[in-house]
């Protein structure tokens, strides 16, 4: 079947964030301001779901569950589920979980709260390394626990990688208890190397670190790339928590299910205790979550390759017409990081300066992300290809504007 990406799907009025709540979600308009652009005319390419309609395989299951015309409350019982979040880890990274090793969330968020707050004592601290998904400085909040910054250093290409020294010496801290490690990467998009990730296995297990794994993004790879998961580097070490979900790979991150894969059992018998929200589940969740893993795999397939020709579009426009902007084509997700201070100021208001100069909904600078920052933009390239031509397109005059 050939999947249509370039279809633009009308999200109006369906409670979506990205079309009905960016007003307050990211540009933080009071309500009834006025903006210079009808809300209709914007191109968004903010919040991390794709514009792109989910696989008919999802859907139909979907229907196929509603038939069923009961939705009452619901766990974990028959392994469909998990035999297919199973099995496609073996068929796209090679490898395993045990099966007593799988809670369920409505999200990873929800999961990151829970086990900052489970494993770091008051006083304790949290690494990570940034810039970083500003819910990981979140989580930390919640528990009144300190996050430590590695800072990511950029070669002459613009590609990010880990100081190694600093990581190391933060992570030797005697109050540091837990890293947040995020792989791939979320914003740059890196996928992490084996040695790089052996390397930060080494580190961790050396200062006897809990590791949280956030790979929500592991499916988004560039064609021809591979996932490797921190559970296949370090295959014994009992204190590793993964976190998963079909929900960014599927577009379905509204369906709320996560798979946190926890290793030991005395940390993952307290989840399932004080976890908020662990193992009550939305029937159509599972019904989608499961389709996906057992019948999205060509569905996946060409939406990569879409997203290749997105990113392709991308580089060579500002190659071509924005020369001073900084960009390296990520390993993974459909996010893209784009580095401006060669044309705007580091603590301009991106997200306003573009919303209201372009008609561009992005998101940008430090107030969205933790640290490190200020002067980049993410754009969400998972848009049908003709509104990235024209967000595009109005960047560039906003910007030369500016300029001149």
């Amino acid at each position: 079947m050939h999947y249509n990406f370039d279809e633009i799907v009308d999200r109006k009025n369906t409670n979506a964030f990205n079309t009905d709540g960016f007003r307050g979600g990211i540009l933080r308009i009071e309500p009834g301001e006025t903006l210079p652009w009808g809300e209709d005319d914007y191109v968004r390419m903010w919040v991390a779901d794709m514009d792109f309609a989910v696989a008919p395989e999802i859907c139909d299951a979907i229907r196929a569950r509603v038939d069923r015309r009961i939705f009452g409350y619901t766990g974990m019982f028959d392994g469909g589920y998990r035999n297919a979040l199973r099995a496609w880890c073996q068929e796209m990274y090679d490898w395993d979980f045990k099966d007593e090793e799988l809670c369920c969330t409505p999200g990873i968020v929800y999961a990151l709260t829970q086990l900052v707050e489970d494993l770091v004592p008051r006083g304790g601290k949290v690494l990570t390394m940034t810039p970083a998904y500003s819910q990981f400085l979140h989580a930390c909040e919640y528990s009144g626990v300190e996050l430590l910054r590695s800072a990511l250093v950029r070669d002459e290409n613009g590609r990010f990688g880990v100081d190694f020294g600093d990581f190391a010496t933060k992570a030797a801290d005697p109050d540091t208890k837990l890293l947040l490690l995020c792989n791939p990467h979320n914003p740059t998009g890196r996928v992490w190397t084996e040695a790089e990730l052996t390397e930060i296995g080494r580190i961790a297990v050396e200062h006897d670190l809990w590791i949280v794994s956030d790979e929500i993004h592991c499916d988004l790879l560039r064609t021809g790339l591979r996932h490797l998961p921190m559970g296949k580097i370090l295959p014994d070490y009992g204190k590793l928590v993964t976190c998963m979900s079909a929900s960014k790979t599927f577009n379905v991150a509204g369906l709320l299910l996560s798979a946190i894969l926890i290793r030991d059992e005395g940390e993952r018998q307290h989840f399932k205790t004080r976890a908020k929200a662990c193992g009550m589940l939305n029937p159509l969740s599972v019904a989608a979550h499961q389709a996906a893993y057992e019948q999205g795999g060509e569905w996946l397939r060409q939406l990569k390759a879409y997203l290749d020709g997105n990113f392709a579009l991308l580089d060579a426009f500002l190659k071509q017409e924005l020369p001073k902007a900084v960009f390296t084509v990520p390993e993974a997700t459909y996010l893209a990081w784009v580095d401006l201070r060669g044309y705007l100021p580091a603590e301009t208001n991106l997200p306003d300066f573009f919303a209201r100069k372009a008609g561009v909904i992005l998101e940008g600078g430090s107030a969205f992300f933790v640290d490190d920052a200020e002067g980049f933009v993410r754009l969400n390239l998972a848009i049908p290809r003709s509104e990235v031509k024209k967000g595009l397109r109005r960047m560039r005059d906003a910007i030369l504007s500016f300029e001149a």
